[in-house]
């Protein structure tokens, strides 16, 4: 019971704002007319990359009484940076900036930091050179530079579902000549689509999983409410579920049916789970809830390809859970996982069988066994500079009686600065 009591997580807590909306919200604020206010902006290192590139190419963005506020220039009316472009670490950032870069009347080249430089452009800049763009980069890799094309429709099939992706060549597809349409295998993350259908709903028709979009159309100001990532509440979600004793209620946290497969996979294993939506202003209003969980007994679960696209980041707290569970879980389709800030596949298991998890490395995924004891090898751990492998490690290191360190842990302020400051009002 003293273990209990020292490590049980309890209480309410508000996450940050969703890193992958306010990401769109600045791009498609500074692409519209009028200007856009946006509430509960993630002020990430991520984000932030996003802001002050679009400071760079020439859009006032000011902060006033805790709202980000954006005077937009239009979908053309962006000028040369006199500088690269630094993208930091953010993957987000860079893809999709490269999609919008691509049809602008001057040329850009994109630099990030050691990691993102590692990480592979071709799936990004393979689709917008089919409409025209063009570019030069480090064996497809940065920097990039793209440069002044005029670009035109094409009909694209991805071959792996890619909010990324397809985020690109939305961005393109506006400054295109014709029309653009774009289908995917699997639906993958729809913020964009839903962004611009409100700063723009002439500009995109949705049916399935296809996507066409008409180039041609003004984009409106907006005020924009980005509500709390669930990426970040799926920390505590986790580690609601399996610290004995815990009950966490996480308020206000976005619920987009692309994005709740942490939630499918919880109500899979048994978890005591409640969800209390929240009014939503529109239909192409992110819808927001909030979450209640509380630990209890976890049964195994597989999950493969179809399901992995709405949970993508969240795939290494999947094996955490796996290996709280009882009995076997698998974890198929996530080669993607590959090419994030780090080989997150490799580097779960490296780290969890530093603490004695009983996991298998699979070419596109886990085989994890929940009902093996763990025997801890080695405390001190590694985040390999990726931020989700740091908060992973962070509540995994509450069920270990050793002190554990984490290696780089500062990581997290890509996306989830206040983690540690959120973890001790739980523990509180």
């Amino acid at each position: 019971m003293a273990e209990q009591d020292r490590t049980k997580l309890t209480g309410r807590i508000t996450v940050p704002g969703d890193k992958s909306i306010s990401h769109r919200s600045i791009i498609f604020a500074a692409i519209s007319t009028g200007v856009t206010t946006i509430d509960n902006f993630l002020k990430s290192a991520d984000c932030l990359s996003t802001m002050q590139a679009f400071k760079d190419l020439g859009v006032k963005i000011d902060e006033r009484d805790g709202r980000v506020v954006v005077t937009g220039v239009g979908l053309h009316g962006l000028t040369k940076s006199d500088q690269p472009l630094d993208m930091g670490n953010s993957g987000t950032s860079t893809r999709l900036i490269t999609g919008l870069l691509a049809g602008q009347d001057f040329d850009s080249t994109l630099v990030g930091d050691a990691s993102l430089s590692k990480r592979p452009m071709a799936r990004v800049t393979d689709p917008l050179s089919q409409m025209g763009a063009d570019f030069t980069s480090t064996e497809n890799h940065l920097p990039l530079t793209v440069f002044d094309r005029p670009l035109h429709g094409i009909h694209y099939r991805l071959p792996v579902a890619s909010a990324q992706v397809k985020s690109a060549i939305i961005l393109a597809a506006l400054q295109a000549t014709g029309d653009t349409v774009i289908e995917e295998p699997t639906a993958s993350r729809d913020h964009t689509e839903r962004m611009l259908a409100a700063f723009s709903p002439a500009s995109i028709d949705r049916e399935g999983h296809k996507i066409t979009i008409h180039p041609g159309h003004p984009l409106t100001a907006q005020h924009v409410t980005v509500p709390g990532d669930i990426s970040s509440a799926a920390f505590w979600l986790v580690a609601g579920a399996i610290v004995p004793g815990s009950s966490i209620t996480i308020e206000n946290v976005g619920i987009n049916q692309t994005r709740t497969g942490i939630l499918s996979v919880l109500k899979q294993m048994g978890a005591q789970l409640t969800i209390q939506e929240r009014p939503q202003a529109n239909e192409e209003t992110e819808p927001s809830a909030d979450i209640t969980i509380t630990a209890s007994a976890l049964k195994p679960f597989e999950i493969g390809a179809e399901e992995i696209p709405a949970l993508v980041d969240e795939v290494p707290l999947l094996a955490l859970l796996a290996a709280r569970a009882d009995g076997v879980s698998r974890i198929t389709g996530a080669e993607e996982l590959r090419f994030k800030e780090s080989d997150r596949l490799a580097v779960v298991a490296e780290e969890f069988h530093k603490l004695g998890i009983a996991i298998e490395e699979l070419p596109d995924g886990f085989v994890i066994d929940g009902r093996k004891s763990w025997q801890v090898q080695n405390t001190d751990l590694d985040s390999h500079q990726d931020h989700r492998i740091a908060m992973t490690l962070k509540i995994a290191s509450l069920l270990v009686p050793e002190d554990v360190t984490i290696r780089d842990f500062d990581a997290v302020n890509i996306s989830y600065p206040s983690f540690l400051a959120d973890l001790q009002r739980l523990r509180s």
